[in-house]
């Protein structure tokens, strides 16, 4: 029997060769080849034909079109669009439909040139960047399905990337590979438009032919981050028609200000591994003392009480950009302050990161948080802006260190200013909060942020009066100091509770927990 057909591989292709021709007739009539295109069988016989091209498009390709170059989208991509269409540039015009699940629009031009792709040992090509980006320029006559280029926003966002990663260096070492590329494609006029973005975003040219307004920041000087500017904008349409509960501030009094202040801080910093007990960290809130072998911990605790505790500091909002951004660099240098480490109020130079989570570029952290502020200003309710607020601050991560507690004092700046309960977030409810920062800043889901800010307003909503033993007990009552993993937080009316111990012994009930609606 002949050996030819490797019976391993996937796909396989119809031959010249009369034996193995009439091997693969016998193959198939025998059920063990399939059938999936032209000349074209499987050795699969469950998955569907679409899947198998899927997985094997290269290899088909190079089989059926040798030196073949994929181009224009398709290039970038390197899979067909949600349409089916991919993209190629060979010998000649012409729409291939005979493949499953796949469109093959070829379009006649040159070669492979010396810095295109080319694929291992497979003789097919992919066009590169210098010349796709000219190639997504032509002028697209689309009849059907997808274009062959891509919309000039995907490019602009392409070319300011490019200039945020490596600058306006490299943004013309790039410019002047294109030039040499276009004169060998014959794409002159490919190259003047793309030439004319690149000037403008460089501001060596009218901003008028640009289309993205991240374009247009970058080119007026205070560029930011596309991507958090509509994560922004996802907040603010989930923010701007929600009504929120009114629950005005009973910490009224200084006293009772300070004691709430103090859990506020404390809570704060645990959530960012500042790991005290309360013992300890009010001994150095009282004494204004810190604890030998832990200063720069005990500065954070210190630095965090000093800012919330002072009302008028906490009564502060901007009403500019500027002043916001003077406000946040302010109280990152309160908070912050004796850790030199950290460049207190200083946004940062270097790129940081937690976990999988990569915050804004250094270079694009002031304009990211200008555009956020316009939104937060069109704004009206206290909660929606203390919302906002706390995301745009975290997702931006400003600062080298201390971004987590900077955002949650602007967030309750924004409540106090209104005369409306701050929030505290207990350690028992850290990884609800931290998941649900995380389910909006990757997923783009903000309904769970905001309902668990909400939930942790009305448990803070308990958190009043001047006695730090009977706010303790409540606290440990609640089980707010519990890990998430060791306890659930615990909701329970203490105004109730207060007004149920002043009742006769055979009026009294029990005490009375809120809802606690799962997040």
């Amino acid at each position: 029997m002949p050996t030819e057909i490797d019976l391993t591989k996937e796909v396989i292709f119809a031959s010249s060769d009369a034996v193995i021709s009439r091997r693969i007739s016998q193959l198939e009539k025998g059920g063990t080849l399939k059938k999936i295109a032209p000349r074209m069988y499987t050795t699969n016989l469950f998955d569907s034909p679409k899947n198998i091209v899927k997985r094997n498009l290269l290899y088909i390709l190079a089989w059926r079109f040798p030196g073949i170059v994929i181009s224009h989208r398709s290039a970038n991509e390197l899979h067909p669009t949600d349409t089916g269409d991919f993209f190629m540039t060979y010998t000649y015009n012409r729409k291939i439909t005979d493949i499953p699940g796949i469109r093959l629009n070829i379009v006649k031009g040159k070669p492979a040139l010396e810095n295109d792709i080319k694929y291992g040992s497979l003789n097919i090509y992919s066009s590169s960047e210098y010349r796709w980006m000219l190639e997504v320029m032509q002028v697209s006559r689309k009849k059907e399905g997808e274009s062959k280029s891509f919309p000039i926003e995907f490019v602009e966002g392409r070319l300011e990337n490019m200039i945020h990663a490596g600058g306006e260096k490299r943004i013309n070492v790039f410019r002047d590979e294109v030039r040499k590329i276009a004169k060998i494609l014959d794409m002159n006029d490919e190259f003047e438009k793309l030439n004319e973005v690149i000037s403008a975003l460089l501001s060596t040219h009218s901003s008028d032919v640009l289309s993205t307004d991240s374009g247009k920041a970058l080119a007026a000087g205070i560029p930011y981050d596309a991507q958090r500017a509509q994560l922004f904008t996802l907040l603010y349409d989930a923010l701007k028609d929600r009504f929120f509960i009114n629950r005005p501030n009973k910490s009224n009094s200084e006293d009772s200000f300070r004691l709430f202040s103090f859990f506020e801080s404390y809570f704060s910093n645990y959530i960012e591994g500042t790991i005290f007990t309360v013992e300890e960290a009010k001994k150095i809130i009282d004494t204004g003392m810190v604890i030998p072998k832990r200063v720069n911990d005990s500065h954070d605790i210190l630095g965090t009480f000093y800012i919330l505790s002072n009302k008028m500091e906490m009564n502060t909002v901007p009403t500019t950009e500027d002043e916001f951004i003077a406000i946040l660099k302010r109280r990152h240098a309160i908070l912050m302050n004796g850790r030199d480490d950290c460049t207190p109020g200083v946004f940062k130079t270097v790129w940081n990161r937690a976990g999988n989570t990569e915050f804004v570029d250094p270079k694009l952290v002031e304009g990211t948080l200008r555009f956020g502020f316009r939104l937060y200003t069109a704004l009206k309710e206290p909660m929606a802006k203390a919302i906002f607020m706390m995301f745009m601050c975290s997702e931006v991560h400003p600062f080298l260190d201390g971004n987590g507690r900077v955002s949650r004092i602007m967030m309750n700046a924004e409540l106090v200013k209104e005369e409306q309960t701050r929030i505290i977030i207990p350690t028992v409810f850290r990884e609800d909060y931290i998941l649900a920062l995380r389910k909006l800043s990757r997923s783009k889901e903000p309904s769970i942020f905001i309902r668990v800010l909400e939930k942790l307003q009305a448990f803070s909503n308990n958190l009043f009066g001047e006695d730090f033993n009977e706010l303790n007990a409540y606290l440990e009552q609640c089980a707010a100091f519990e890990e998430p993993e060791q306890g659930k937080l615990q909701i329970i009316d203490r105004a109730f509770e207060k007004a149920a111990k002043t009742l006769p012994d055979d009026k009294k009930v029990g005490q009375k927990s809120l809802p606690d609606k799962s997040v």
